[in-house]
């Protein structure tokens, strides 16, 4: 399992935690250093993994207002706890994390629900998720970490002689 693949996990199950007793600001840190400690004893990207949970409760507010529009037969707190955070995560890094590519940002989240989530779990997350990329992308929001990795895709298929 990659450091970041990890460090979502340990994200994710810190901010179910913290959803699951009534999201105590106060709390967040405490439980997020026990899951480390607990969970990835020896792990050393812990600067990611709090990047995200307190991303995430940064911009809460407007996370759940997208999840809300982007999956609206579904209200936020009838998602379940574990899919309610994967989406969290996942919409931080779509819209806030300039530095992981959005496609990353699905998969990512995709990957986790499967291992965590309910049978139907990874095709939520991907329709919900799926369904903000494309909104954002028809209205021009694309990260420049996106447009980097199209160019560097059509790069090695031009290297290897294959067409774009």
């Amino acid at each position: 399992m990659s450091n970041r693949h990890l460090a979502r996990t340990i994200a994710m199950q810190t901010l179910y935690e913290w959803d699951f007793h009534g999201k105590a600001p106060k709390t967040i840190s405490t439980m997020l250093s026990r899951n480390i400690t607990e969970f990835a004893p020896e792990f050393e990207d812990t600067a990611f993994a709090q990047g995200l949970v307190s991303g995430v409760v940064e911009h809460l507010s407007d996370i759940d207002a997208a999840i809300t529009t982007y999956a609206p037969e579904w209200p936020i707190e009838q998602i379940t706890i574990v899919d309610r955070n994967i989406l969290r995560i996942g919409v931080f890094e779509l819209v806030y994390a300039d530095a992981i590519p959005s496609k990353v940002a699905i998969n990512e989240a995709i990957e986790v629900a499967k291992a965590f989530g309910g049978e139907s779990s990874g095709r939520f997350v991907n329709g919900v998720l799926g369904a903000m990329y494309r909104d954002r992308t028809s209205r021009g929001e694309i990260k420049k970490t996106d447009t980097e990795e199209k160019a560097k895709k059509t790069e090695a298929a031009v290297a290897a002689g294959g067409d774009t």
